[in-house]
């Protein structure tokens, strides 16, 4: 397998490197503890092994800092996580993390900051794969991908004959986009290459199964309409008005009602659906369903080798 993501080993120290505060406090950071309290920890860790003269630390004895350093609760919880995440870095399949959602749900910041923990350099959204092939495919064609997916209802050729035309037309530009989305997934999984990509054509129940790769799906959605509304005032702000929240405000009846049947058909096919009202407590919250995800498939994984070895 051809380097699935940039895989560090527990930053405990070795002969051959050193323990480094930094590297410690990077990797307690992807499992969920705040960045002050890492560094402390870290910090005391440095500490500890100048007091002893050594360049690296016993699992052990990281264990007591951590719980000295942060409470029983959050040290012991940490110690646990490092332990998976370890454990998921030396498990030999790329990692496929699909993050779907409407318009606005926080996608794009959780995908980004969830692969920069997992060391994954792959990041992309169906949003690209849409605008990669509307180079491709002209408004003739194929209407549908040339609007908004709130808006695609305007590219039905026939939307008088559609039950719902603002779901009718998003599931047809869906279906549409999955066909890249799917080619990209097939690229990745047939060079090794672990992935992250989010984006709201990721409808649970419309992609083909994955196989040969840790995939976890999980779809975002914020419950309360006016906090859904201000992100759309804080992209507006982060794009200069490239992303005009007026616009976003103007549909968001129609933004909110693909909410509900995206996460409508999560529930139905048990893909977790995660409110993101704290993006802290949403990152986290992925970061727990890959690291869950791992230690379940090595833990079938090592039945079945049991089984074999009978």
């Amino acid at each position: 397998m051809s380097h699935p993501r940039h895989a560090e080993p527990l930053p405990l120290g070795t002969p051959n490197q050193p323990y480094s505060k930094g590297l410690m406090a990077r990797a307690l950071v992807a499992v969920g503890v705040p960045l002050t309290r890492a560094y402390e920890l870290a910090k005391r860790i440095e500490q500890d092994l100048a007091d002893r003269h050594e360049e690296s630390v016993e699992l052990d004895r990281f264990e007591e800092l951590a719980v000295e350093v942060l409470g029983e609760v959050d040290g012991s919880r940490a110690v646990d996580r490092l332990r998976r995440f370890r454990e998921l870095q030396e498990l030999d399949l790329p990692v496929i993390v699909l993050v779907g959602g409407a318009t606005g749900t926080g996608k794009s910041t959780v995908a980004t900051e969830a692969a920069y923990r997992l060391g994954i350099t792959r990041v992309t959204s169906t949003d690209f794969v849409r605008q990669t092939m509307r180079a491709f495919f002209s408004e003739e064609f194929m209407p549908s991908i040339h609007y908004s997916s709130f808006e695609a209802a305007a590219g039905l050729r026939e939307p008088e004959q559609a039950d719902d035309p603002v779901i009718a037309g998003f599931l047809e530009q869906t279906r549409y986009v999955l066909v890249g989305v799917g080619a990209s997934i097939e690229r990745a999984l047939e060079e090794g290459w672990s992935m992250v990509l989010e984006g709201v054509h990721l409808v649970p129940g419309m992609l083909p199964p994955i196989e040969g790769a840790l995939a976890v799906h999980v779809v975002l959605e914020i419950e309360n309409e006016e906090e859904h509304a201000g992100h759309f005032f804080v992209r507006d702000a982060g794009t200069d008005g490239l992303r005009p929240v007026d616009r976003y405000l103007d549909a968001l009846g129609d933004i909110r009602f693909i909410q509900d049947y995206i996460v409508e058909r999560a529930r139905r096919a048990g893909v977790p659906v995660v409110e993101n009202s704290n993006i802290e407590l949403t990152i986290a919250t992925v970061m727990e369903l890959v690291l869950s995800t791992a230690e379940h498939r090595e833990g079938v994984a090592g039945a079945g080798r049991r089984r074999d070895a009978r």
